[in-house]
């Protein structure tokens, strides 16, 4: 990954997606890159739309917020509309199959896969964020596999530590089946 990007995960209130952020901004810092984070929710704690962006840069992001989206992730329809206009042709977008019944449509990349269904399949719906998190940084390169996954377990509750490290092994596995 080289030169400045942006990414965005969105869905809606409750799914982890800025949790998820998170994550990925701190495993991008530890491989040397420069990461700028900022947050939308509306402030009902469930079902609201909810959304973090990241601008990633080699050297200091030349402005913090997005405005053209390279990477993205939506788990939730109503997500969908706030993102369709920042989506550049040549993006990843990652959308659950299910809870996204109507995906944005352009000319990037649409993957569309079984996230919140494979989630529980493993156990635990809360773990969606991981496993898409881990899909969209498989697929776009973001970082390297091992520093995802150390830090997801690092930041992830001692009793999630086991799923939450199944769910990247899972999303990497399904980037790979896409690829």
């Amino acid at each position: 990954m080289a030169g400045e990007l942006e990414i965005r995960l969105s869905g809606s209130g409750g799914q982890g997606l800025i949790l998820a952020a998170g994550i990925l901004a701190e495993a991008l810092v530890a491989e040397g890159r420069t990461v700028a984070q900022s947050q939308s929710y509306e402030p009902t704690s469930r079902g609201g739309l909810s959304r973090s962006d990241l601008v990633v840069s080699d050297g200091e992001a030349d402005y913090p917020l997005v405005s053209e989206l390279d990477y993205l992730v939506v788990l939730d329809q109503i997500a969908v509309a706030t993102s369709k206009r920042r989506i550049r042709d040549t993006a990843i977008v990652v959308t659950d199959r299910k809870t996204v019944p109507e995906p944005p449509s352009g000319d990037f990349k649409l993957v569309e896969l079984p996230v919140l269904e494979t989630a529980l399949v493993l156990g635990n719906r809360r773990i969606a964020n991981m496993i898409a998190l881990s899909a969209l940084t498989a697929l776009g390169g973001l970082c390297d596999r091992a520093t995802l996954e150390e830090t997801v377990v690092r930041r992830s509750p001692e009793r999630f530590r086991d799923l939450n490290r199944e769910a990247v092994n899972k999303g990497w596995e399904m980037a790979g089946d896409c690829a």
